[in-house]
């Protein structure tokens, strides 16, 4: 039983790296979690005891959902602010004037607009245009998602 309480322990080491260092945490004879601090509180606490369970929730807690970003922009940077667009490099903000499709657009614009095709291109090298066999032009008609759909294929 201690070599799984050990390994689960160790193992959230590994999954938050960043949040704790793996010298200051150990587990105890008694089965507790024992995290030494960094610095001692004001009343001379170096060292505090959790147990398995809490000690994962409490670093659950501390790292950041998927998905969200972790910086916030205020004042002039903020999303809605309205001189955004007059001071980022995109020209995106609340009261941008877009562009028609007729008139050219600039590279950054170029890049905010452009096809899973061409982003497979840039980011994978994986240019779904041309035949693999004869080196021709290829055109994507659909993309098909589901097994339904291709089992009647």
């Amino acid at each position: 039983m201690k070599d799984i309480k050990r390994t689960s322990v160790s193992g959230c080491v590994g999954i938050f790296p960043a949040l704790l260092s793996p010298h200051r945490v150990y587990l105890s004879p008694t089965g507790k979690v024992v995290y030494t601090l960094k610095t001692p509180y004001r009343d001379g606490t170096t060292q505090v005891a959790f147990e398995p369970v809490d000690f994962i929730a409490r670093l659950a807690a501390l790292a950041p959902k998927p998905r969200v970003n972790l910086t916030r922009y205020h004042g002039v940077l903020a999303p809605n602010h309205r001189w955004r667009g007059e001071v980022t490099p995109a020209k995106r903000g609340k009261d941008v004037k877009r562009i028609s499709n007729d008139e050219v657009r600039s590279t950054v614009e170029h890049h905010a607009a452009m096809t899973w095709v061409q982003r497979l291109k840039q980011v994978f090298n994986i240019d779904i245009e041309v035949c693999s066999r004869c080196g021709g032009s290829l055109k994507v008609i659909a993309r098909l998602e589901g097994q339904d759909v291709l089992d009647r294929i």
